[in-house]
């Protein structure tokens, strides 16, 4: 129900969470939180004026179970365990309350460590500080609670936990506000939840200004092999877009509906002179398009291109095919706000198409070269940046991504309308955003493989520096995929040589029959 004590030095408190409002009737009592509402079965008595007080605000653990006799104090720690997520619990050290615990997960139970004097700790690096509502909290992706510094010391203490410390010392630099068992058992609570670690004095470690930070310490020596292969913000988006670590609403919650207007389902045209792109027939395509099979198994990437460029025919056909609006439901005056939706040939959560496509031309039989926005309704290309320095910028930037192997002769940025998916998803819009990107990779490979061209996705682009020269406000419209475009070289690459060390396994052969297909159609 909390967490071990082992200092006499920390009392605990425990109250209900500032977001958890309590209704009551004759025989039930319901326990409402933004995201759920938890009901438990409970008719007035000693148990109910319990859980009451409680709602008043935090009491220490010992009051809340006054007037309880033996069997009702079980009933009410049962009762406790069931609604951890709802609780907060004050740790009081030194006569202060230093900081409050919450629960972010349904098994966050944890038992603080012993930490003594002569303890060398430092702060994990996965560990975060923020603000939330006037209080700075610490949150880890590795810990199941969130601790609330409510103290000035208890700030202080972790500012000062960056390097590895030796306890002693850190209850010197407090300046008497903590003994050096206080600063234990703090630290005891913030290491048994995963927010410090904590090596015996006897280890040694390196200068990490030595060398110019070169070296590693023995918190990183000793870190486990697969956490040293996570990134910090790897592990936090994880443990942040899936439930079962964090608290905070997730899905399709609507957080901001009736505060701030939903973004259109398509956007405003930019202003430019523009290209009207061919339209293909759907009775040319069914004739002559290979199977399914043979553009999944023949699909490859390219870095390198024929002598002969794509040209404005193929592109119009590749956008139309990819990209373009089929349908759109326009809502009326009566319908619900954020009911605006359209159609395109890949799906999306909520039908929410918030990404848009941009093409920078460099090499195009047809189109000059610029800078320009797909408009996927009226199936055409506006200019948006003719300039040619910020055209060679973009093209760089995905040259390096093909570690120099490719100067493209077309680069597709694909961009997001971050707030289109926002409004509605709470804690997965970002992540929602990379999923349909990753749809449209797969969506843009398929069909420039059926269509003989050169297709080759990249892993990385900038972001900041295409959101200056597309136009657009970073945080409102930025790049999240890029993807090359070209006419295929001559030749066919074969599949995987047997020579060269490839094992083949599950019928490799497929990819051969798919390329014989895709030449012969």
């Amino acid at each position: 129900m909390r967490p071990g004590n082992p200092w006499p030095d920390a009392e605990y408190l425990v109250g209900l969470r500032d977001d958890v409002r309590v209704g009551f009737d004759a025989t039930s009592v319901s326990l409402a939180t933004p995201v759920s509402t938890f009901a438990v079965r409970l008719p007035e008595g000693s148990v109910r004026d319990a859980l009451t007080r409680l709602a008043d605000g935090l009491v220490p653990l010992d009051k809340a179970l006054s007037g309880l006799g033996t069997a009702e104090r079980v009933q009410f720690q049962r009762l406790l365990d069931r609604v951890g997520r709802l609780l907060v619990w004050g740790v009081q050290i030194g006569g202060r309350e230093l900081v409050r615990i919450e629960h972010t997960a349904h098994d966050a139970l944890f038992e603080a460590a012993y930490v003594g004097p002569d303890s060398l700790v430092r702060l994990s690096r996965f560990a975060l500080c923020r603000s939330r509502s006037g209080t700075l909290v610490l949150e880890s992706p590795l810990a199941k609670v969130r601790m609330l510094l409510v103290h000035g010391t208890a700030r202080a203490l972790i500012a000062s936990l960056a390097a590895a410390t030796r306890v002693g010392d850190l209850a010197e630099s407090a300046g008497g506000d903590l003994t050096v068992q206080e600063v234990g058992a703090l630290l005891g609570l913030l290491a048994g939840a995963g927010f410090i670690e904590v090596r015996s004095p006897d280890e040694e470690f390196a200068d990490p200004f030595e060398d110019g930070g070169g070296f590693q310490d023995a918190f990183d020596e000793q870190e486990d092999p697969t956490l040293r292969q996570w990134d910090f913000h790897d592990l936090l988006f994880h443990s942040r877009i899936r439930s079962g670590r964090f608290d905070e609403p997730l899905g399709g919650v609507f957080l901001h509906k009736g505060r701030i207007p939903p973004r259109p389902a398509v956007k405003p045209l930019p202003e430019g002179p523009s290209v009207d792109l061919h339209r293909p027939s759907l009775d040319a395509i069914t004739r002559h398009d290979p199977s399914l099979t043979a553009a999944l198994e023949g699909r490859r990437s390219f870095r390198s291109y024929g002598e002969q460029p794509l040209n404005a025919e193929q592109i119009g056909e590749f956008l139309y095919r990819v990209g373009r609006i089929r349908t759109r439901f326009v809502p009326s005056e009566s319908d619900e706000p954020g009911s605006e939706i359209v159609s395109r040939p890949y799906p999306t959560g909520g039908s929410a198409f918030e990404l848009e496509l941009y093409l920078t031309i460099q090499r195009c039989a047809g189109i000059n070269p610029g800078i320009y926005y797909y408009d996927p309704v009226g199936h055409r290309l506006v200019l948006v940046n003719d300039d040619p320095l910020d055209r060679r910028a973009m093209l760089e930037v995905a040259s390096a991504a093909t570690s120099r192997e490719a100067d493209p002769d077309i680069l597709i940025t694909m961009t997001s309308r971050f707030q289109r998916l926002s409004w509605k998803y709470s804690g997965m819009a970002y992540a929602t955003t990379l999923r349909h990107t990753g749809v449209l990779y797969q969506t843009m490979y398929l069909v420039a493989t059926a269509m003989g061209m050169a297709p080759c996705g990249l892993g990385i682009g900038n972001a900041d520096m295409s959101a200056r020269v597309l136009g657009l406000d970073y945080l409102q419209e930025s790049s999240v995929g890029d993807f090359i475009l070209g006419s295929r070289p001559p030749g066919d690459p074969g599949i995987w040589d047997r020579e060269q060390g490839w094992k083949w396994v599950n019928d490799p052969e497929w990819a051969a029959w798919a390329g014989a297909e895709l030449r012969r159609t």
